[in-house]
Formats: structure tokens, C-alpha cells, sequence
């Protein structure tokens, strides 16, 4: 499998929104493994498409310890949010900063599975949590969206400032 690039902020591409899939083919199940392969490596809980320059609304998540729970969301919408926590979350596209973001609780999403079935998740803690931040992937939202202003600056010239001394290092 393959591991594939992960846009970091400030990239314009992770500010587009995401695309419906409508088909569900070898080349999507290719996709699907590569996204799990490079989260793990990452290694990360989650990985939307955006993230890797692709827009379409797709998702790969694992929240376990073990790594062997696998959850793929293609299409998928929040129906319903109750509650309201503050995590901390850090994101692969942001990479090495954590910051405290209040999010739902509790959701109940619907969404399609790798081979295009629907199916409900209704689910509360992490897997909530992650699920809220990747859909935000997908509509070209990023945690750092949920900053203030001045830390968000921060993060940028920062993340800026490494892009800079790596391709000065090449």
C-alpha cells in the first residue's frame, strides 16, 4: 500500500469542500487502504480525503489502542448532536499542536460504508469527537478554525516558518 501525502496548514487545498462519492470501485477500495495505511504510519486516529488532496467525502477512522477497528464514513452527515466537551485534539495536517476545542458530546451520523451500504453509528467520547473533526475536513474547516485569531496566527507562522527551513534543506 501506499503512503500518501498529507496537506498541512496553511495549504489552500484543505479549504475546499469535499464532493459526494457515487462510485464504489477498486480505485475507491485502493484509496481507502492507502488512507488507513498512512494514518497509521502517521500515525493519527483519523484521516479525511481532503487531507490528502482528494474532495470527496470520505473518512478513515481508528480510535482504538490496538488499531483494529477500522471505521470508514463515506457520504456521511451528523443527524443528530447532543452535550457539549472540551478535548483536546491535534490534527495531521496541523502537525505537533494540541488545542482544546469544544465540540458535541454525543452524534448519531449516517453515512455509507466502503462498499456504498447505508448505515446509523450513534456514538459519544473520542469516536464522537473525531468524527465532528474530520466531517469538518470535508467541508474545509480545520480545528484551528475553532481558535482564537492570535493562536491560529500563531500555528500558521510556525508551521510556515519549518515548511520553509525543510524545502531550504532539500
Amino acid at each position: 500500500m501506499a503512503k500518501l501525502d498529507i496537506l498541512h496548514f496553511p495549504d489552500p487545498r484543505l479549504r475546499k469542500r469535499a464532493t459526494p462519492v457515487t462510485t464504489f470501485d477498486a480505485a475507491l477500495q485502493g484509496l481507502i487502504d492507502d488512507m488507513f495505511d498512512t494514518m497509521y504510519e502517521a500515525p493519527g486516529i483519523g484521516l479525511a480525503a481532503t487531507q490528502i488532496n482528494v474532495q470527496k467525502r470520505l473518512v478513515v477512522i481508528d480510535v482504538s489502542e490496538e488499531k483494529n477497528a477500522p471505521l470508514v464514513l463515506i457520504n456521511a452527515e451528523i443527524l443528530e448532536k447532543r452535550g457539549e466537551e472540551e478535548m483536546d485534539e491535534g490534527c495531521l495536517s496541523v502537525p505537533g499542536f494540541y488545542e482544546t476545542v469544544q465540540r458535541a458530546e454525543w452524534v448519531r451520523v449516517r453515512a455509507q460504508n466502503r462498499h456504498g451500504e447505508f448505515f446509523e453509528l450513534e456514538t459519544d467520547g473520542l469516536l464522537a469527537v473525531c468524527i465532528q473533526h474530520e466531517l469538518d475536513h470535508l467541508e474545509g474547516k480545520l480545528f484551528v478554525d475553532y481558535l482564537s485569531s492570535l493562536k491560529r496566527d500563531r500555528i500558521r507562522k510556525k508551521l510556515e516558518k519549518e515548511a520553509r527551513q525543510q524545502a531550504g534543506s532539500r
